[in-house]
């Protein structure tokens, strides 16, 4: 079973994944071919009007979506990146489900379902008839008298906010084949095919969410609000500086600064230090509740573009630690290399969208 609250049994040969962020909407074009995904196009629209007014988001985690300023950019950033393609498949923020990861014994997926509905009443904190639930397996091994357990991920969108994304899409000329959770694409692109459980840390510019993913399944989500928009705060506050100003200093410098540009990384250090902290704890209960162990980390979203970030959180955390290249799952034109480096973190959830069909 997968995470489609909305599905299209029709399909076609190639995809638009789509990523509305809370200030920024990412597009990629993909085409289904013999070999790897090819992609067609892309489109990245980023909105810097945050960092000045909190209160100027795309969404944000009180649920608010704004729904016509969201055709708006959808539709500018469709028509920049020439998108031809119609078929899309979109992401839903961490922020806006309500996820949890159960332990129970294995039994036909009919006999689960009928479970899940029961279960689903325990850990929403809203009325069962306000959501849309579903849920996925995500792991069988055997307990210590050798009966089989299934691990599943147990997930619930608000149905208001199910309504507002197939508003926007229908508005925006687009056939919205399918709604998944963020974490589920995260979890798809960056570690199919990695048999050790693995901690991603998914840096966006207002918040923060971290999952724990095996061979391409999401097995555990957390969240915080300290994200990388709180770092050009902190620079912005600690050297008086116009915010705008700190945005470019923190890109360009980063945690690499030495002499009198060390600041701007002492700066930061503790912003990096409260992220570190909850994905510490994310990783300690999962590895505390269910007996595994994870064996190393991903950084990944606009934040995992900063300069020093990968050997800051390794010394911290103390297992290997790597920028995520979504990027290397897919084939694009050769002019596309240079920019590759970069685009890296910002199209994760997006390319994972992208695959899901294909």
């Amino acid at each position: 079973m997968s995470f489609n609250f909305l599905r299209n049994i029709f399909g076609s040969g190639s995809y638009l994944g789509v990523d509305i962020g809370t200030t920024s909407i990412k597009i990629v074009e993909l085409v289904k071919t013999k070999g790897l995904p090819f992609i067609r196009t892309y489109g990245f629209l980023e909105s810097y009007g945050h960092l000045e007014r909190p209160n100027n988001a795309i969404q944000t985690s009180s649920l608010k979506m704004l729904e016509n300023e969201t055709v708006g950019l959808l539709k500018m950033t469709m028509k920049h990146s020439k998108i031809r393609t119609k078929d899309a498949i979109a992401s839903i923020p961490s922020f806006s489900a309500f996820t949890t990861l159960l332990e129970m014994p294995l039994m036909p997926d009919g006999d689960t379902s009928k479970i899940m509905g029961f279960q689903a009443k325990q850990y929403i904190p809203l009325p069962i008839s306000s959501v849309t639930i579903d849920w996925v397996r995500v792991g069988v091994k055997k307990d210590e008298d050798g009966n089989k357990k299934q691990q599943v991920l147990l997930v619930s969108v608000p149905n208001e906010i199910i309504s507002k994304y197939k508003n926007i899409f229908r508005a925006a000329g687009l056939n919205l084949l399918a709604l998944e959770i963020e974490g589920l694409s995260v979890a798809r692109i960056l570690t199919n095919g990695i048999k050790e459980d693995t901690l991603i840390v998914d840096i966006g510019s207002r918040s923060t969410s971290i999952y724990i993913a095996q061979d391409g399944n999401l097995k555990n989500v957390g969240q915080t609000d300290f994200a990388s928009g709180s770092l050009a705060q902190t620079i912005s506050s600690g050297l008086n500086i116009r915010i705008r100003r700190a945005e470019d200093l923190k890109k360009l410098r980063g945690l690499t600064g030495s002499g009198g540009e060390y600041e701007l990384s002492t700066l930061m250090m503790p912003i990096l230090d409260v992220i570190i902290s909850e994905a510490m704890r994310v990783k300690n209960n999962f590895e505390k509740s269910y007996g595994e162990n994870v064996t190393n980390v991903i950084l990944t979203g606009g934040g995992a573009n900063l300069l020093g970030i990968e050997e800051y959180f390794e010394e911290q955390i103390g297992i290997p630690v790597k920028k995520a290249s979504p990027f290397s799952k897919i084939d694009y034109a050769p002019e596309m290399e240079l920019l590759i480096k970069d685009l890296n973190p910002h199209f994760t959830v997006a390319l994972g969208l992208g695959v899901k069909e294909i």
